[in-house]
């Protein structure tokens, strides 16, 4: 059960916190879609077994939809999952595990007709309005994939399903998992994981047979464009700390696609996510001038560098982000959605009644998921029937669930058309044995988006329960002892009692940094060096160099960060958890010498995409004697025909 936030502040930390040992049999770390759809399915597969769930927020509203949804965007219903596949494969410039897609497709669909259930609410179309997408009822499609849905209480709907089927009592909230543990006597093989609570000074180290590890992307990473009382307010949840990256990576699970990432185009300062007004609603943008200039000639001119993804017939996320940067670094900015010209258009057959339904969807698309952005349109005095609204692309965020695929690389389902070379394991399992991920944390397979996220945890789940009947002599044994542990994680601590009194404010102290700082010194370099939004994207060879040798001097001073409460605590580890995922994503585009996704990122000195040699995956592990990552290409098959 999830603790009550101190109404008094944060609770200080001690430097000997009270260790809480626990052995399961299944371990879900996380408590997004993901982590949810493993919970919901694990007893189905393991009815028997103890299994436990343990989330850094409380289950109801954390993960990437914690605010809420007006729109699930990956839904097939009588599409192909081979133009699925197509369709993922051609949005991320043809670098694509096309088994993991192609297998996602296949299931997604069950998960939604789920949701419908558990009470979420989906509009149907005139005439099917009582019909269950079970019973043959047809979604109101905002394009081929995306179904509009109510869901500003999304997540708590599917929470609520998660806790019922695994069991209230084997869900810990408010304990967030910091390092995952090897077992001592079987070599690369998952043994458990050690956290702390957030809300009371406890360690947890828990065992396990086999884990499931889905604690989302990586936000703040880079500095925000928000700026003042907005600062960290991002478009990703920025509790994601690159966790799932981090930790699974230093156990040695092989990461792959690091390089890439997803900037995405949103309405200016509120964040608030523009896919409704564009297909649902049919807005245009305009240049500075009220030009549309999707279509002209020098922006054909411009896609013609990027072949053969800039002819094709849907443009990719990256380069319709690269079209608005090359209109706004030609000087004819800003941008700006039409959203008048697109509410008239919809409002010429509609009486008054009509037309004030529409425009409340115009506003309820940002209240379901983005109230800052309504907010700001009321404090801007902004009525989008009236005045257009200003867009601009992000800071980026590595994710591999949405419009990204950055993650782990991960054994595929084992059916005889998937290659040998994308399955040796069970469905989803990373190069450990006894560890999955699912979600933000599956590399090379993006566009899963909410449901895909809930339905390749459940696809785990099955997976996992596999795994342990198949090695039924497991016996997870850990190298370290529950106090060698405690006194890892609460290292934070111990250094800030033992320094604190040496200054007279215990922001400036020569002995340690706090997090906060750290946090600033992270995204100025990443910002500055590592192709952040103040550069329009861009870096280069020696600029990444520069990037890469602050980050390893960022990791050493990590070992040097204090923490004097509970919440403070937390922010230490996200902060270590970011400056890793930071020199991977950081050290991948280092290694890519091309410009694979134009409008997310762009290398000066290698500006194009190199088919020949470059139309492959880019893999890495942590060397565990260096410490650092190394690299290597990784052959892509295609199996899906274009």
């Amino acid at each position: 059960m999830a603790l009550p936030n101190k109404p008094l502040g944060e609770l200080p930390a001690v430097a000997n916190p009270e260790i809480v040992e626990m052995e399961v049999d299944y371990l879900i770390v996380g408590g997004g879609m993901a982590a949810c759809g493993t919970a919901f399915e694990i007893k189905k597969w393991a009815p028997d077994a103890k299994s436990l769930m343990v989330d850094k927020a409380s289950l109801e509203r954390s993960g990437a939809v914690a605010q809420g949804l007006s729109a699930i965007n990956t839904y097939l219903g009588d599409n192909d999952p081979a133009d699925y596949v197509r369709m993922v494969r051609n949005d991320l410039m043809g670098v694509v595990r096309e088994d993991l897609i192609y297998d996602l497709g296949n299931h997604v669909d069950d998960s939604i007709e789920l949701f419908e259930e558990w009470g979420l609410p989906i509009w149907k179309q005139k005439g099917d309005e009582k019909k269950a997408l079970k019973d043959g009822g047809k979604p109101v499609r905002t394009g081929k994939w995306q179904i509009m849905i109510n869901g500003e209480s999304y997540k708590c709907i599917v929470a609520e399903a998660a806790k019922k089927a695994i069991g209230e009592d084997n869900v810990l909230e408010r304990v967030f998992i910091v390092k995952l543990l090897l077992d001592a006597n079987k070599e690369n093989t998952i043994a458990g994981a050690v956290g702390f609570s957030t809300r009371e000074n406890k360690v947890y180290v828990i065992k396990c047979k086999a884990m499931m590890c889905a604690c989302g992307g990586a936000v703040n990473v880079y500095r925000p464009r928000s700026t003042g009382e907005g600062k960290g307010r991002a478009w990703y949840p920025i509790w994601n700390a690159g966790s799932t990256y981090t930790m699974c990576a230093e156990v040695g699970a092989e990461m792959t696609m690091m390089e890439n990432r997803f900037t995405p185009s949103r309405f200016k300062d509120g964040y608030g996510p523009v896919g409704a007004w564009f297909l649902l609603f049919k807005a245009k943008v305009t240049n500075g001038l009220g030009e549309s200039y999707v279509g002209t000639d020098r922006a054909k001119a411009e896609l013609a560098k990027y072949e053969p993804y800039g002819s094709s017939a849907v443009t990719p996320t990256c380069l319709r982000n690269h079209l608005m940067l090359f209109e706004m670094k030609e000087g004819r900015g800003p941008v700006m959605m039409d959203t008048p010209g697109a509410l008239a258009a919809l409002s010429k057959d509609m009486d008054k009644k009509q037309m004030k339904h529409l425009e409340a969807e115009a506003w309820e698309d940002f209240l379901d998921m983005s109230v800052g952005q309504a907010g700001l349109w009321a404090g801007t005095n902004t009525e989008p029937e009236k005045k257009p609204s200003e867009i601009m692309p992000t800071e980026p965020y590595l994710l591999g669930s949405h419009s990204g695929c950055c993650g782990i690389w991960v054994s595929g389902p084992e059916l005889d058309w998937v290659p040998d070379a994308y399955k040796w394991g069970y469905n989803r399992m990373t190069t450990v044995n006894g560890l999955w991920t699912s979600g933000d944390g599956v590399g090379a397979s993006g566009h899963k988006f909410s449901s895909g996220s809930h339905a390749e945890g459940r696809m785990c789940a099955k997976a996992m329960a596999r795994y342990v009947r198949d090695h039924a002599d497991l016996a997870p044994a850990l190298k370290q002892s529950a106090q060698e542990l405690a006194d890892i994680v609460y290292k934070p601590v111990k250094t800030y009692l033992e320094h604190a009194g040496y200054t007279t404010t215990t922001n400036v102290n020569p002995n340690y940094i706090k997090p906060d700082g750290l946090s600033m010194r992270l995204m100025k370099l990443t910002d500055e060096y590592g192709a952040g939004q103040t550069v329009y994207y861009m870096t280069s060879g020696p600029l990444l160099k520069i990037c890469l040798d602050g980050l390893k001097v960022m990791r050493e001073d990590a070992e040097k960060m204090a923490a004097g409460d509970l919440h403070e605590l937390m922010r230490a580890w996200e902060m270590y958890h970011r400056i890793r995922t930071a020199e991977m994503h950081v050290g991948h585009i280092n290694f890519r010498t091309e410009s694979r996704y134009p409008g997310f990122y762009y290398r000066s000195d290698h500006p194009t995409v190199d088919e020949e040699n470059w139309k492959c995956f880019v893999n890495s592990t942590l060397n565990p004697e260096t410490n650092e990552l190394e690299f290597k290409k990784v052959e892509l098959i295609n199996i899906i025909p274009e």
